[in-house]
């Protein structure tokens, strides 16, 4: 305000301004009228000089306005053609041409999303971000899994009720992040660099989105967002949209799966299945030592006094292997434990291992072999 009133006082005055001064006001004048504008149109002359600066105009029928942005914005490749919104400062240069700073870019209609999501496939692809030489295995029995998902999407509610009625053992983390729209992807990406920072022993990371339309999945074609994932130490299983969607995010993890619920499925092991094996090499073991104890018994016939200490020794070898297999089995039934006076104590649905995270006021859920109860914590103390 102040260069402005200098330069009416000049101008009164009869003394003319310097054409940097004359620059800077109308940039002030701009920057107080019009700070920021939302631009749409079409991308023309697009180019990057020296690989730090990005020139293109934005047009209609009727008009063509001069943009530019420094490379480092570009978070999906755009070239001639392409629809776009744009959020700029209008500016003018100190060569005296009018120019829109660029602050954000939103690609607009199916067909620029789809010619964006296939430039950027075809660079990564190239790169061998989406080999199948970098992909690693999920844990075959998870104990602590990080999820990165809204929790007001129904597709994290699905992950969430087929993870409990498939391996309830799994002790679950949220990371609540936006899953579409501005800064969703820079949510997701913040969210992966806080569970691979932390020293939990976090086994793998979920990222599922339910479905929607291409401009609701846009996020998950962020190539910072993609090149997170590919990095992530952490092995990361996706989950996005329905069976027929395909995002760069999906490609890029571990494992790819067609929705939250089969990320899920994928993930997590069926305890019921795992029970059911185990029954079943018990009952292979009692089979098997059943009919070797009758192959004693006959040999014992033969062999008298001479085969009595070896054959002894091979039965209660076989006992030992039986014992163990059931001692197995009756560890995966909850209940059995809960019955001899033990509890599971749960903080968020979640089964709570070690209080040393837990504070005064908390709430508990305390499950007993019959009952359920609400209970707050008071005091913490350590063991130590």
């Amino acid at each position: 305000m102040t260069v402005i009133l200098d330069a009416t006082e000049a101008l009164t005055a009869g003394q003319p301004l310097s054409v940097t001064e004359c620059i800077g006001i109308l940039n002030e004048t701009l920057e107080m009228a019009l700070p920021v504008l939302m631009v749409e149109g079409e991308i023309g002359s697009f180019k990057i000089n020296q690989g730090k600066y990005v020139f293109f105009d934005v047009k209609d029928d009727k008009g063509t306005l001069g943009c530019f942005m420094m490379v480092h914005q570009l978070r999906t490749p755009l070239e001639n053609g392409m629809r776009v919104r744009l959020v700029v400062t209008p500016r003018i240069t100190a060569w005296g041409k009018f120019s829109l700073t660029v602050r954000a870019v939103t690609l607009v209609g199916e067909g620029t999303l789809q010619r964006a999501y296939q430039l950027l496939k075809q660079r990564l692809t190239t790169e061998g971000l989406f080999s199948d030489e970098r992909k690693r295995p999920l844990p075959e029995y998870p104990e602590r899994i990080a999820v990165i998902s809204s929790r007001q999407a129904a597709g994290f509610a699905d992950f969430m009720k087929i993870a409990a009625a498939r391996w309830p053992l799994a002790n679950i983390t949220v990371e609540h992040v936006r899953v579409q729209g501005a800064g969703a992807a820079d949510d997701i990406i913040a969210a992966i660099a806080r569970i691979n920072a932390q020293a939990n022993g976090i086994e793998a990371i979920v990222l599922i989105r339910g479905g929607g339309s291409a401009d609701d999945l846009a996020c998950f074609n962020d190539e910072p967002l993609v090149r997170a994932i590919a990095a992530s130490r952490v092995p990361l299983i996706a989950g996005i949209g329905h069976e027929v969607d395909e995002t760069l995010a999906s490609l890029a993890a571990d494992v790819m799966a067609s929705t939250p619920s089969n990320a899920a499925e994928l993930l997590l092991p069926d305890s019921a299945v795992v029970a059911q094996a185990l029954r079943q090499q018990a009952k292979q073991m009692n089979d098997s030592a059943k009919r070797l104890i009758q192959d004693q018994r006959q040999t014992i016939e033969r062999h008298h006094v001479w085969l009595d200490t070896t054959t002894r020794q091979v039965l209660v070898s076989a006992q030992q292997r039986l014992r163990h297999a059931t001692a197995l089995l009756n560890q995966l039934n909850p209940q059995r434990v809960l019955s001899h006076g033990y509890a599971i104590v749960r903080q968020d649905g979640a089964v709570l291992r070690d209080g040393g995270r837990l504070k005064a006021g908390d709430h508990l859920t305390i499950q007993l072999a019959h009952h359920y109860i609400e209970s707050e914590v008071t005091r913490v103390t350590s063991k130590d």
